[in-house]
């Protein structure tokens, strides 16, 4: 491990373009399974100029069955849309909740698929495709997360939320902001750069007004890092281009699942590639990849590693897992394979395994819980009721029991 070096992470709000698509196809997730919990989604969602288009394949009782919808099902899929985008604040000329143009090319699912996905008979339940998921978890912050990600995600959740109450009436809800960090001994000391660029009314791109913006950003920043990490060598880039007036779905395109690795770890880890928003947890992009996370999290926690990344692989139609592999980066207490042997015990003990199934039954992922997860990331998030159950750390006791 290298001990002095500088890595950086962005990520984005939720009114940045891709992350409206990832809100709205995953707001379509959680209403079909609060209709039925072994609902089958695949939603994408094209967000442009004043239009939100949906496509992908469904199954979900009382809703769409047969080739034919439920009386009332389109006008509350489009309801749902719509809420959406009023709830992120667009209400905009060139996009806004109430008036832009909605198009909905939800179908059926594949016959083909469902064979191989569904249980029956003696037939376990199926991935539903194949495909590589990872998992990780460092000691960097109190969410056991990289801080530079985790910290450019608090940015924008502050920026989102002084809009929203009043405190900063001169935002728009698209932004980015990206955190470069020097890194000694492998661990996060200070800010080398600072990058957000907000979206903002029209008129605070120059003067009194511009200056007030950037004084009101680097405050926020400071407020959110750790004391000392802002020196007079921080390096700031406030909406570097200038004028930020037109953005969002107006701006640019939005598509379901462009920002996989803001939803992730910030390219700290690997990335299957697979999407998460829009899918349900038979998916096992979504679902393998959460439990990844939850046993890398438990590891971390209990002392067992300063970092630990975790992969699974599955077989479309196939059940279990065709690999499991830890590596914890020579930060371990115990031999990495020990530890992919007690992983895969307490698996088995605690969720049933890592068969899709087993995944989504041991952790609750049949539940509308995954709007929450759209935006501001996947991971490093509280653990509260029934969302974000890949967050919990009561894995502790049982990995320890197992080495």
């Amino acid at each position: 491990m290298r001990s002095d070096y500088l890595f950086t992470s962005e990520s984005v709000s939720e009114g940045h373009p891709d992350k409206v698509a990832d809100q709205i196809s995953d707001a379509v997730v959680d209403l079909f399974l609060s209709k039925d919990p072994e609902a089958r989604i695949a939603c994408e969602t094209l967000t442009t100029t004043q239009r939100v288009v949906l496509a992908g394949e469904i199954r979900c009782k009382g809703v769409y069955e047969d080739g034919k919808w439920a009386d009332g099902a389109l006008d509350e899929i489009e309801a749902v849309v719509r809420g959406v985008v009023k709830r992120i604040g667009y209400e905009q000329d060139g996009f806004h909740w109430q008036t832009l143009d909605f198009a909905n090319y939800l179908h059926g699912q594949s016959a083909h698929i469902a064979q191989g996905v569904d249980e029956s008979g003696n037939k376990d339940e199926g991935a539903g495709d194949q495909g590589i998921m990872f998992g990780y978890a460092c000691d960097e912050t109190p969410d056991l997360m990289p801080a530079t990600l985790d910290y450019s995600h608090k940015i924008l959740e502050r920026l989102a939320a002084d809009r929203k109450s009043g405190a900063a009436p001169f935002l728009e809800p698209d932004a980015k902001s990206q955190l470069t960090l020097h890194y000694v001994g492998g661990k996060p000391v200070g800010a080398s750069a600072v990058v957000v660029s907000t979206q903002h009314k029209a008129g605070w791109d120059a003067g009194e007004k511009e200056a007030e913006l950037h004084a009101y950003v680097k405050r926020v920043v400071g407020e959110i890092l750790p004391a000392g990490w802002i020196s007079d060598a921080t390096a700031w880039h406030i909406n570097p281009t200038g004028s930020f007036v037109i953005g969002g779905p107006d701006g640019d395109a939005g598509l379901t699942g462009r920002k996989i690795i803001v939803d992730t770890y910030g390219g700290a880890a690997p990335h299957g590639g697979g999407a998460f928003s829009g899918k349900d947890p038979t998916k096992v992009d979504r679902s393998a990849a959460y439990v990844a996370r939850y046993l890398a999290k438990n590891v971390v926690a209990a002392g067992l590693a300063r970092r630990c990344t975790i992969q699974l692989s599955y077989a479309i139609g196939v059940a279990r897992p065709l690999s499991l592999y830890v590596n914890t980066h020579e930060t371990g207490t115990h031999d990495d394979a020990a530890l992919e042997a007690a992983i895969a015990k307490v698996a088995e003990e605690k969720l049933g395994g890592l068969t899709p199934k087993g995944i989504r039954l041991g952790l609750g992922l049949n539940k509308p819980i995954y709007g929450t997860t759209a935006a501001y990331g996947h991971f490093g998030r509280k653990a509260e009721g029934a969302l974000f159950p890949w967050e919990r750390t009561d894995l502790i006791e049982a990995l320890k029991a197992a080495l």
